[in-house]
Parts: structure tokens; sequence; C-alpha cells
């Protein structure tokens, strides 16, 4: 997201009722990425329930904030240009708010551990009748979440529409799991 873009759309302090509401589907104990974290709601959020946080976003100052929060490991690093800041990690959770780089997408899907859960909402077409985001380049096509998942990943919940947060927006999101790659370890469905 342009820094235009990001400094004209305040980030909420308040964790979204969308990642709260799917946070227990996390592994207890496990590794959350917050992607594009901005000032780390959601970091202090799974932070403070027990987990393991890696909060990345490219803005130093709002990492920094979260240099001294203990389970958060804050990690300034550019998202968009250069070599992937998360080559080989995996996560049992990724969360993702209001950002938006199509170009990184396989990429974040590849840091959703097998039977980790990705929690994703960010704007969509029609946003730009309530304000900023308002560039396509920044808003989600009808469904395109659900098409960027693909068959790796089981859909527990998918929305999209205008919602009332402190203002009107239209989102999009997505609860997904990633499917284990090794489909034996599961176990025998009931006849």
């Amino acid at each position: 997201m342009s820094e235009a873009i990001a400094a004209s759309h305040p980030h909420p302090a308040e964790p979204s009722a969308w990642v709260r509401r799917f946070l227990p589907l996390v592994a207890p104990g496990g590794t959350v990425l917050d992607y594009a974290c901005g000032g780390g709601r959601h970091a202090r959020l799974f932070a403070a329930r027990g987990f393991r946080v890696v909060a990345v976003d490219r803005n130093a100052e709002a990492v920094a904030t979260l240099a001294s929060v203990p389970r958060i490991e804050a990690r300034c690093a550019d998202l968009e240009d250069g070599p992937w800041p998360l080559a080989g990690e995996g996560f049992d959770a990724v969360v993702v708010t209001n950002y938006l780089f199509r170009p990184r997408f396989a990429d974040l899907l590849a840091c959703v551990a097998p039977g980790g859960v990705l929690i994703y909402e960010t704007f969509m077409l029609g946003n730009e009748r309530f304000g900023r985001p308002a560039s396509p380049e920044f808003l989600l096509r009808p469904g395109e979440l659900l098409g960027v998942l693909g068959a790796d990943f089981t859909v527990l919940a998918f929305e999209q529409g205008i919602v009332e947060r402190p203002k009107a927006a239209v989102v999009q999101r997505v609860c997904a799991v990633r499917r284990p790659a090794d489909t034996t370890a599961l176990p025998p469905a009931s006849e």
C-alpha cells in the first residue's frame, strides 16, 4: 500500500472482530505472522494470549513500538520490493488486515504451515464510495480472496460487502486452513 494511501487511512487501535472471531482456531502456543502489522494491534492480541508472534512492517517507527513486547519478534522489512523477507518460514497462523499487494500473494500463502490458519481482511471494490483506499490497485475484486487460495486451503468463512466500523467501508474477508501435505495423517472419515 502506498504511503499516501496508508497515511490517509488511519489504523484502528482495536483488534478486528474478524480476527478475534477466528483466533481460537490457532494451535495453542503456536507462531503467528502479523503481516503488514502497522501499530501491531493483532500482534499484541496474539502475544497476550500466549502465542509467539512475528510482526512485520516496513514502517520502522511502528515496528519499534513492538520491540519490547514479550513474545513479539518485531521486524522491519519491505514487503513489496526486493527479496521475500520471510522465505522458508512457516506459521500456525497468518493475519493480514487492511493491506493488499497482489504480487506477494503466493509468497504470503506459502507462509501458512500445513494445518495453519489464514485470517485475511481488507478493502474491496466499492470502498471508493466511502473514502480511501479508492484505487483499484488497493481494492480486491469480488471473490478475489477465494480465487487466490486454490486447492491447498479449506475455506471456513468468507464475507464481502459493506461493514459499519467507526465509518462505513466495503471489505472482503476470509478464514481458511491450509490442508496438510500428507492426507494419510488425517483420521478416517465416519461412514
